[in-house]
């Protein structure tokens, strides 16, 4: 028996996929949509427990201040929850980082509370996907992985933040300084598709608010001394879709105001989303942007103020990403798992890791499918395969494998 069966062993041995199915049930019965507090601060607690069982102190983050703007173009501060981490072996010469979210998209209200068996390897449920199945695989890898040899030569943070849903606003900076100095990173988002196919490049995201003020008038009276902030939002609508390019989509999704139909409007909010594909497209949108603001102003003598940008930037695969991508399929093959990987437009966590520079391979968690819909399902005998992939994907770079 070679060294690497022998780890195989320990690792895969030491994985109980029944817990592992309790803790996601338990876990997805708390409704932790991303704006539920109540609920994320209860979800942070059974985690905060769970946890502990790895050495080091869970410690729970408060969030950083997030500003919004509301229908009527104010900006207001956004509340969110806690995010949960934990940091073993701080000192190790070699460190990863590894990142989940306990938020999911289903708000308290929402319908899709409850888990129903599909078949008997299929869980539908809230999050039992994303992520909830994928926070279970972090936790059983890395109790499989303190079990075996060698864990006592790489150290780990590890971050279950509360926000990703909604694009880790109030932890993209935990995210960085956590990402600082890693030898290499893991996210737990399920596989891109249910046959644990991995996300590769991503493209990028950015979510933007364009508050436009105009001046009130009678509509029958003095319709001429009034300036309509809903035509100068339709023409920055309009405007919008002529800057899209090859490498940036533009999508204007929705615009608030108005007023009485006798009542020349005199605010409204254009919510948009652009997607760069490579870095420097959404810098160059902006720079577009910016002169398509100056026309609308011009043309329509309001004012107009942008808030947001880009969130998540566009995730190239380089050198040292795509061998850390062979490091998991050659350790699939290890374990009689096929391992693939394709592009996505989706975006994540990964986008912000890699963006720091570090090597990330950011879809570790379960095989599922149909997240952020409530047909949304787990493949339940993927909960110990993935958390033995993740386990012999540690061990590995414990024993020594370079990226």
């Amino acid at each position: 028996m070679t060294q690497t069966d022998k780890m195989i062993d320990t690792l895969v041995g030491s994985i109980d996929d029944a817990v592992m199915l309790e803790q996601v049930q338990r876990w997805s019965a708390i409704n932790s949509g991303t704006a539920n507090l109540d609920g994320l601060a209860e979800q942070a607690s059974v985690l905060t427990d769970a946890f502990a069982a790895l050495p080091g102190e869970v410690k729970l983050i408060e969030p950083a201040t997030v500003s919004a703007i509301d229908a009527a173009g104010e900006e207001f501060a956004k509340p969110h929850g806690r995010h949960l981490v934990l940091q073993v072996r701080p000192k190790a010469q070699r460190r990863l980082l590894l990142t989940g979210h306990m938020d999911t998209v289903f708000p308290a209200d929402h319908p899709f509370q409850h888990q129903s068996w599909i078949d008997d390897q299929t869980l539908g449920g809230p999050g039992v996907a994303d992520m909830k199945g994928g926070i279970a695989v972090i936790l059983h890898s890395l109790l499989a992985f303190e079990a075996g040899p060698n864990a006592d030569r790489i150290g780990y943070d590890i971050l279950i933040n509360s926000d990703e849903e909604t694009g880790s606003l109030s932890s993209s900076a935990l995210i960085e300084q956590l990402a600082q100095g890693k030898y290499a990173a893991l996210t737990y988002e399920p596989s891109a598709l249910p046959d644990g196919t991995l996300a590769h490049a991503r493209g990028g995201t950015g979510n933007y608010s364009l508050v436009v003020k105009g001046k009130s008038a009678h509509a029958g009276r003095n319709p001429q001394d009034g300036r309509n902030a809903l035509v100068a939002a339709a023409a920055l609508a309009v405007g919008l879709k002529t800057l899209e390019t090859a490498d940036c989509s533009v999508n204007p999704a929705r615009i608030e105001g108005g007023a009485a139909n006798n009542v020349v409007p005199d605010n409204a909010v254009l919510r948009f989303n652009i997607r760069p594909r490579e870095p420097s497209a959404g810098e160059r949108f902006e720079a577009s942007l910016q002169l398509l603001m100056g026309d609308v102003r011009q043309a329509h003598d309001v004012a107009v103020h942008l808030h947001g940008g880009v969130t998540r930037p566009p995730k190239p695969v380089d050198g040292r990403a795509q061998k850390l991508f062979d490091l998991v399929r050659r350790c699939g093959a290890q374990l009689g798992q096929e391992i693939g990987w394709q592009p996505t437009g989706g975006v994540c966590d990964g986008n912000n890791i890699a963006a720091t520079g570090v090597a990330v391979v950011d879809t570790m968690g379960v095989r599922g499918g149909a997240i952020h819909s409530p047909q949304e399902y787990l493949i339940v005998p993927s909960l110990k395969e993935r958390a033995a992939l993740s386990a012999l994907v540690l061990g590995r770079l414990a024993a020594g494998d370079e990226l």
